[in-house]
């Protein structure tokens, strides 16, 4: 278990918040902020010691010393950051997304930007088997980001079924799992039971994110074991491809109507900003975008490093 300072501790919530933050908007992954922000393969590690060995370690050594073998410390600070976020700062990301969406998707695109060149960075060794891995992340995340929605299902089962495949996504950079919420039809559902406290539908969400993440997170603990430079630049053509979804101008050539018979954006495309009614705001949405880009080197520089 990595020990943290009270600072480190307290940092880690806030790339919790981050990351809570970044899964409310479709086409923003809260894997990438743990991706860049240093603690993804402490994450990914430490949900894959939740499991029967640690259950033999409670029965025979009590709860402390659980704690210390799921790396309780940082579950409870991250998460705590995350849950912060979602119940309190996803109102304020949502409302953003609406009113001032271009000043948003310019944050979030120097973001990956920057986050790209720090993540491609690491890799040792490019080989032809690394840059093949890139080119397919690219065109995962491409074709995922060019898919048009569908219909809204509310049952329980497709309630559960679409917590455990978002949250596959969200552990994933550069995939969205608020997108996958959406081309499910749920995002709606999901966000709207979070925002009016409606406990049935988000515990059945968190059933099946419980359910996808202890199955998923065990399939990325192994290809990082096995093939970590091809993982990783697997995840980092992931976040390359979603850039076409973060695009900050875009223009609306369809709506539909949501759950609320409100009309919404269906079929968006992406155009220059010269070409974009509100390129007034080009010059604040540069600054949004620097900012996003410098905001990925100070969490690199209080990252903890890890062995």
């Amino acid at each position: 278990m990595l020990k943290r300072t009270f600072l480190q501790n307290l940092l880690l919530t806030l790339k919790g918040m981050a990351m809570g933050a970044a899964d409310v908007v479709p086409g923003v992954s809260g894997g990438t902020i743990a991706f860049i922000s240093g603690i993804y393969e402490e994450l990914i590690d430490s949900i894959n010691n939740i499991n029967f060995k640690a259950f033999v370690v409670w029965r025979k050594e009590g709860t402390p010393e659980l704690w210390k073998h799921i790396n309780g410390n940082f579950f409870f600070f991250l998460f705590a950051g995350i849950g912060i976020s979602i119940f309190t700062l996803s109102k304020v990301v949502i409302y953003l997304l609406e009113a001032h969406p271009v000043l948003l998707w310019s944050f979030f695109f120097g973001l990956i930007i920057a986050s790209v060149w720090l993540v491609g960075k690491s890799v040792k060794k490019w080989s032809p088997g690394t840059i093949i891995s890139l080119i397919i992340g690219i065109a995962i995340a491409y074709w995922i980001s060019s898919i048009q929605t569908t219909a809204s299902v509310d049952a329980k089962w497709y309630i559960v079924l679409s917590g455990a495949i978002a949250i596959c996504a969200m552990i994933l950079p550069g995939i969205s799992g608020a997108f996958i919420l959406v081309l499910m039809g749920s995002y709606q559902i999901v966000y709207g039971a979070i925002a009016g406290r409606d406990w049935i539908i988000i515990a059945l969400f968190a059933l099946g994110c419980a359910i996808g993440l202890l199955s998923f997170a065990r399939v990325l603990k192994f290809l990082f074991s096995r093939f970590r430079e091809i993982t990783i630049t697997l995840l980092t053509g992931f976040m390359i491809g979603s850039l076409t979804k973060v695009w900050p101008w875009k223009e609306t050539i369809s709506y539909r109507k949501d759950s609320h018979d409100e009309l919404v954006p269906f079929i968006q495309e992406n155009v220059l900003p010269g070409d974009y009614v509100g390129d007034a705001q080009m010059w604040f949405a540069i600054g949004c975008a620097v900012g996003g880009f410098l905001l990925i080197f100070i969490l690199e520089r209080f990252a903890p490093k890890q062995k």
